[in-house]
């Protein structure tokens, strides 16, 4: 590596927010099950504790070797349903467990509170899903999410249907705490089992005992290249800056998951090579579009240039590692995100708008307050309308909407740190009752018989 290469990473760190969002360990519990929900909680905290015992150390220690924030220290583990169908009793027992797992080691989130209903329910899932407003409202850590749909299998109606209650239910039970239970649920479809990313992160049945994630994070990055590159370029030209760009951040992520590979003695999974963004003041996606040459995100011409931001951020990338996981991409959560907050707050950005974004960046309708009065029918069609574009265009989509109870249109939630605030935004609250009451499920598209 040259002087001037150093040098220029050395500025990512300190002026433009160049960090690494996180660490995950991904943590099996398939060999925690046992009929007895007791047993099962004991060892799950036994192996949690004994895998992940060094993973904040080593975190620390790679920040201050190399001087490269690591800001977040996670875990994700598998789908709690799935031992809930073998123990049975009260899944939130689990979710205390994984609680007292966080606060032994310092962790930031623990992920998993989980199920996989997107063809159907197995024994467990039902159960787990109906307690998540109570398991997220007893706990500080613990992050939760729900598949309920995917090219291959459809949409689970049912599943949307129940989901939206949830999420008004979350809400509630946190009413008091900025409706922060909502922040921490996740709806997914086409949900990834290598995510490192909260609160969507769960540690799929297909994966190694234990492995480390990495996500790397460089919104400010690649805005700095932009604001000063010539307004006269073209956009192919952009694109090739930006792919320039993410190359170099993501190398940075490979080498953390090299070293904490190595310190932790676990294989090495995945870089989510996603632009995190963060409410500080230029670490934002809506700020790159709008070096683009867009007024504000939200114009027309947003979808255009996200989408070719998405593509060159993969492309750049994977000339970096050959570990690409995760979701990969550009996210686009409105509170967490200081350009996206400012055009919310100034009605340049509407939800019809993020919706049609949700089509061409990694992930959909995240970190999104709306009021509190929605109606359940209502949160679920906004899930089945961000299933379908995932479904039928093959990619991750999900929905973390936060029905702000008690408030309306121009109030604010303040859920502080990376999750940032954002303004109530208006939604249609036109009825989709027997739509929703329906039930059923939509059957998987063409794309889907590709074998």
């Amino acid at each position: 590596m040259q002087t001037n290469e150093i040098l220029e990473t050395i500025k990512m760190i300190d002026e433009e927010y160049l960090d690494i969002r996180t660490i995950t360990m991904g943590i099996s519990l398939l060999d925690c099950m046992d009929p007895d929900i007791h047993v099962s909680c004991q060892k799950v905290e036994e192996k949690i504790c004994r895998l992940a015992k060094d993973l904040v150390k080593v975190g620390n220690d790679f920040s201050k070797t190399y001087g490269i924030p690591v800001v977040n220290k996670r875990i994700s583990v598998t789908p709690i349903a799935m031992l809930v169908a073998c123990s049975g009793g009260n899944p939130v027992e689990y979710a205390l467990t994984l609680e007292r797992c966080a606060q032994k080691l310092g962790v930031d989130f623990i992920g998993g509170y989980s199920a996989l209903v997107q063809k159907g329910y197995a024994a467990g899932d039902n159960a787990l899903i109906e307690s998540i407003p109570e398991a997220l409202a007893k706990t500080q850590h613990v992050c939760a999410s729900v598949n309920v749909g995917s090219t291959k299998a459809g949409i689970n109606m049912d599943a949307v249907a129940q989901m939206g209650r949830i999420v008004k239910c979350c809400a509630e039970y946190t009413k008091d705490d900025n409706c922060l239970g909502a922040a921490k649920l996740v709806v997914f479809c086409n949900a990834p089992e290598d995510n490192p990313f909260m609160a969507g992160a769960f540690h799929g049945v297909g994966e190694a005992d234990c492995v480390i994630n990495v996500g790397v994070s460089g919104p400010g990055v690649v805005r700095a290249v932009l604001s000063k590159a010539d307004k006269s370029l073209r956009m192919d030209q952009i694109a090739d800056l930006i792919k320039r760009t993410a190359f170099k951040i993501t190398r940075m992520g490979q080498l953390v998951g090299t070293v904490a590979s190595e310190k932790l003695g676990v294989p090495f999974g995945i870089v989510d090579l996603s632009l995190a963004p963060t409410p500080a003041i230029g670490d934002s996606v809506a700020y790159i579009l709008e070096e683009m040459g867009l007024e504000t995100c939200g114009a027309y011409g947003t979808t255009a240039c996200l989408a070719m931001l998405n593509d060159a951020v993969k492309k750049g990338g994977v000339m970096a590692t050959s570990n690409v996981g995760g979701l990969s991409g550009a996210f686009i959560p409105v509170s967490e995100d200081a350009g996206m907050i400012n055009a919310a707050r100034t009605g340049a950005l509407k939800l019809e708008k993020l919706e049609a974004m949700t089509a061409v960046c990694s992930v959909g309708l995240d970190m999104i307050v709306i009021p509190g009065e929605t109606s359940a029918s209502v949160i679920s069609g906004i899930i089945a309308d961000e299933a379908a574009i995932g479904m039928v265009n093959t990619k991750t989509t999900a929905v973390r909407v936060i029905p702000a109870i008690g408030k309306d249109v121009g109030d604010e939630l303040d859920f502080g740190g990376l999750l940032g605030a954002g303004p109530v935004m208006p939604i249609s609250q036109i009825s989709n009752d027997v739509m929703i009451n329906r039930g059923g499920r939509i059957p998987a598209p063409l794309q889907a018989l590709k074998n």
